[in-house]
């Protein structure tokens, strides 16, 4: 019996998607092998590999003048290679620190250059409760980019207005929150994520970049890091996570199978309705910290009134067939991933669970 999927990442898959992988994981149409043992080269792979990128562009509409490219490494190593292409001794860029994450990526960048703090909303206790407002913004107009992290894991808070930072090529950390409704994504000059929350299993990261931007990169790094070298060989410049790819093609082909971004959209919204409805109803016992404008879609967080009822909540969850409620350990307190796999009907079992605990407990 499969369990309610709540953990943060890597997050659980869409039971069709993993089906389908089930199913041709052995022979992979009949070509006598599994898809991980093809070649990157062959041309039954980058069938697969095309349909991904196709498949992408349909869902979120994105224009000729951008590119998908598949990379490894994680968000953390997009920390990196951002401003390993986009900076040098000497230049700036402006960060918008909302959290963790937010603050891992600035620390890469003071490594090429001279990164800015442009705004950030951390808290005496070195949490953090929201996103900045746009009156609160510090920009340099010849900053190199702008780098935002749209959604926050651990603190549970999300950009839902994206800033106006004039003409600077802006550049988005959506690990946690890509393609859980349809974005502009051509007002963005690279956007980065980490396949393993709504997109696929860890191993794999997709980029969406302005080719334009993607020009702009240096040429004085190694080969392996230059954006444009990947760009100019499909992602198909050295071997890239096949089957961690394919898994993604699943994905993709799944969210166009059930009606697009518009119907995991709202699926989404529902289940934040679901979690944040009972929050605020019993708010005397459970402690949403985040203010509302901010709140995640992806990441519900809260606290009970004791650390103890905190442990108390996660270990009858889990025995009630709900895994991954623990929050962070920066942050304690419960955290409740709902990625684009996780169902309405899984959220409804949570609240009744919420409701029963806060009875028996409270």
């Amino acid at each position: 019996m499969r369990v309610i999927n709540f953990n943060p990442g890597p997050a659980g898959l869409p039971l069709p998607a993993l089906e389908r992988a089930r199913e041709e994981l052995l022979d992979f149409q009949a070509t006598g092998m599994s898809v991980m043992e093809h070649s990157h080269r062959g041309k039954d792979y980058e069938a697969v590999h095309d349909e991904a990128i196709s498949l992408l562009t349909q869902l979120v509409g994105l224009p000729s003048s951008h590119q998908v490219l598949f990379l490894t490494g994680g968000a953390s190593q997009q920390f990196a290679q951002v401003p390993m292409n986009y900076l040098t001794p000497g230049t700036s860029a402006d960060y918008l620190m909302t959290g963790v994450w937010s603050e891992k990526a600035l620390d890469e960048a003071k490594y090429y250059g001279t990164p800015r703090v442009a705004a950030t909303t951390v808290q005496p206790d070195k949490h953090y409760t929201r996103v900045p407002r746009q009156d609160e913004l510090n920009l340099d107009p010849k900053a190199a980019y702008v780098h935002i992290t749209t959604n926050n894991t651990i603190y549970g808070t999300q950009w839902h207005t994206f800033p106006d930072v004039g003409g600077v090529p802006l550049v988005a950390d959506m690990s946690s929150d890509f393609l859980w409704k349809k974005m502009d994504l051509s007002r963005f000059a690279l956007t980065y994520a980490g396949a393993q929350k709504n997109l696929g299993p860890s191993g794999v990261t997709l980029v969406v970049a302005a080719k334009d931007f993607i020009a702009r990169g240096r040429k004085d790094i190694p080969k392996i890091f230059r954006y444009s070298i990947h760009a100019e060989n499909n992602s198909l410049y050295n071997t890239p996570p096949t089957l961690a790819i394919y898994l993604v093609r699943n994905v993709l082909a799944w969210m166009k199978d059930v009606g697009g971004l518009a119907q995991v959209e709202a699926w989404n919204r529902q289940k934040a309705d679901l979690l944040y409805g009972a929050l605020d109803k019993h708010s005397g016992f459970y402690r949403a910290p985040v203010e509302r404008e901010s709140r995640s879609v992806m990441n519900v967080v809260f606290h009970l009134p004791t650390p103890e009822l905190d442990a108390a909540f996660v270990a009858d969850a889990k025995q009630q067939g709900m895994v991954g409620l623990k929050g962070h350990r920066t942050a304690g307190g419960i955290r409740v991933s709902t990625y684009n796999a996780v169902t309405v009907e899984n959220v409804r079992t949570l609240v009744t669970f919420m409701e029963h605990f806060m009875k028996t407990r409270g």
